[in-house]
């Protein structure tokens, strides 16, 4: 029997799956330094993971009996898939089945960003019985999304579908994306109608320029920010920046300056420099949306991601 260890859980839409296929699935959580030893004593021959078990080199080398990592989710910097693949090891990650979940996150923060949501949330728990006049005219101030202009950096699967929901709330997007010129971008209505949009990308400076809301959607490539201060210094006075794609790509030290001096007026993040150990200063700052990296975490999302893996782990085997 085929032993595969899902250390950082699996759905049981996935489970079912794969047990009804002959394969045991083992989903008790083993720590990072156990990691290899366990693979080893237990034999197992597929690793599943999500974003918090890492899969290194010294792990591939150690561990000859893998046939499959797999990762439930887009983004791979957590493993050397290129490592692993020239060591013969199949590398699979999910990267249509969160799509969606992401989107409606980035929607999440928008919504909360525009009408002070995230601070109203801290304080009205706080003062909204003493204090309940002052706290509705500090946020009266907000403002509507439809007809502002969302820009998209990375403009693959997600970036996508966060376009579908910008549109269908009024607004116009524009994307850059290093490897897409175009998308045909295609709404689907309730009663079976469908409309299609053509976007065509454009520069990051052009995106930045022009933008009330940037969106960030592409992989942590280097140890390097993609919004950083310069970046910022091209944005409109005033707009507001969302993070949920990878921790890093912003710098948060200049999120934090632009924020305070009123460059930028918000910003919402799922995904942080340090974690699981974001800094106390984004935390507690006033102006900023927080969730703890759960973009993929719905229920829908898991179940798709699940099924997917499961899916290509029989075909392989099957083969």
């Amino acid at each position: 029997m085929i032993k595969i260890l899902a250390n950082d859980g699996i759905s049981e839409s996935g489970i079912v799956a794969l047990e009804n296929k002959g394969f045991e699935v083992i989903t008790k959580k083993i720590n990072q330094e156990d990691l290899i030893s366990k693979i080893n004593s237990e034999n197992y021959e597929v690793l599943l993971v999500r974003s918090a078990t890492k899969v290194r080199k010294d792990l591939i080398d150690a561990c000859p009996n893998l046939k499959i990592i797999g990762r439930g989710g887009v983004g791979m910097d957590n493993i050397d898939v290129e490592y692993a693949k020239e060591k013969g090891i199949e590398v699979y990650n999910t990267p249509a089945a969160s799509s969606n979940s992401v989107a409606e996150l980035v929607f999440s923060h928008l919504f909360g960003m525009v009408r002070f949501l995230y601070e109203s949330n801290r304080q009205m728990p706080l003062e909204g019985d003493s204090n309940f006049k002052n706290l509705k005219k500090a946020y009266s101030g907000g403002i509507e999304l439809s007809k502002k202009t969302l820009g998209i950096i990375g403009f693959g699967r997600i970036g996508q579908e966060v376009a579908k929901k910008a549109i269908g709330l009024g607004m116009s997007v524009i994307a850059n994306d290093k490897f897409i010129s175009e998308a045909n971008i295609t709404l689907n209505f309730y009663n079976g109608e469908k409309k299609t949009f053509t976007i065509e990308t454009s520069s990051l400076e052009e995106v930045l320029k022009n933008s009330d809301f940037v969106s960030l959607h592409v992989p942590k490539i280097e140890n390097k920010a993609v919004i950083g201060a310069e970046e910022i210094g091209l944005m409109k006075t005033g707009a507001g920046i969302i993070n949920t794609s990878r921790g890093g790509l912003i710098d948060e030290d200049a999120l934090m300056f632009a924020l305070d001096k009123g460059k930028l007026s918000y910003a919402g993040l799922d995904v942080y420099e340090n974690e699981p150990k974001p800094s106390i200063h984004l935390m507690m700052h006033n102006s900023i949306s927080l969730t703890p990296h759960i973009g993929a975490a719905t229920q829908e999302a898991q179940d798709r991601i699940g099924t997917e893996l499961a899916g290509k782990i029989i075909t392989y085997f099957k083969n």
